[in-house]
């Protein structure tokens, strides 16, 4: 499929585009890069006008200050130099649904739905010592000393049995990273509490979470559903922490008639 190579800021900012249509942002996950959602595109661009951002730090993207409110003035720099419509779908997994969160909440004037895939609004103190343990580890060996950590957060172990070559996909996509922007997205992930601010989340909101994600389970999903108004919960049996990878016919048939695919 043929991609249009973007960038904004200067080239702080770089992202792929393909399709025709509304306009869908793709945010991807911290442990991934956009490539988890490379089987859900083509059905994507059949119907949108998809572009996949490239977080700080992934495919030629500057890393940015460890703060969310950084993360968020990039993703609008992005949304306006590639002139994204108001009545954008946004799609976030991972971080890139934290990230997602907080920039819906920040500008929901800018987009139409969000749809929110294995994400938290916060962590509570176990998930946060998690981030630490990887932060310290890639600080004193490098992001291929956490390849093995990272994909048992992605996967579930009947997944990995089935792929024993996702731990050698998932190292060669953490080397393709930052360190310090790694880094800098395990601190925000240890200091961002969305929580309190969901009941204000104005815009049409869908949860999509793998009912055995290690990294986000399905309870910090559930609240996000539970606390944002009008927000509607989808668990996926026997998947992990990145639905569009792992079951792609699924999300897409979860997220169908919410997006109007």
């Amino acid at each position: 499929m043929a991609m249009e190579q973007l960038t904004a800021g200067h080239g702080a900012l770089t992202a792929v585009r393909t399709g025709a249509g509304r306009d869908l942002v793709v945010l991807h996950s911290l442990l991934t890069d956009r490539h988890a959602f490379d089987p859900v595109v083509p059905a994507l661009a059949d119907k949108f006008r998809v572009t996949l951002f490239n977080l700080p730090g992934f495919h030629g993207s500057e890393p940015v200050m460890a703060l969310m409110e950084a993360y968020i003035a990039r993703i609008e720099d992005g949304f306006e130099e590639f002139h994204i419509g108001r009545d954008t779908v946004l799609i976030g997994n991972g971080f890139g649904g934290t990230v997602a969160l907080a920039f819906a909440i920040a500008h929901p004037d800018r987009i139409g739905k969000l749809v929110l895939c294995d994400a938290a609004a916060g962590f509570p103190e176990q998930g946060k010592q998690a981030f630490r343990v990887m932060a310290e580890k890639v600080a004193g060996a490098g992001l291929g000393a956490i390849a093995d950590i990272a994909a048992n957060r992605v996967f579930h172990a009947e997944y990995l049995k089935a792929h024993p070559k996702a731990i050698d996909e998932c190292r060669a996509a953490l080397l393709g990273i930052e360190p310090n922007a790694f880094q800098a997205a395990c601190t925000i992930l240890t200091q961002t509490d969305l929580v309190p601010d969901l009941p204000k989340l104005k815009v049409p909101t869908l949860v999509v979470c793998g009912a055995l994600d290690q990294a986000t389970p399905p309870a910090l999903n559930k609240l996000i559903a539970e606390k944002a108004p009008g927000t509607r919960y989808i668990e996926l049996p026997s998947c992990g922490h990145c639905p569009p990878l792992e079951q792609p016919q699924k999300v897409l048939a979860a997220i169908k008639e919410f997006v109007g695919l």
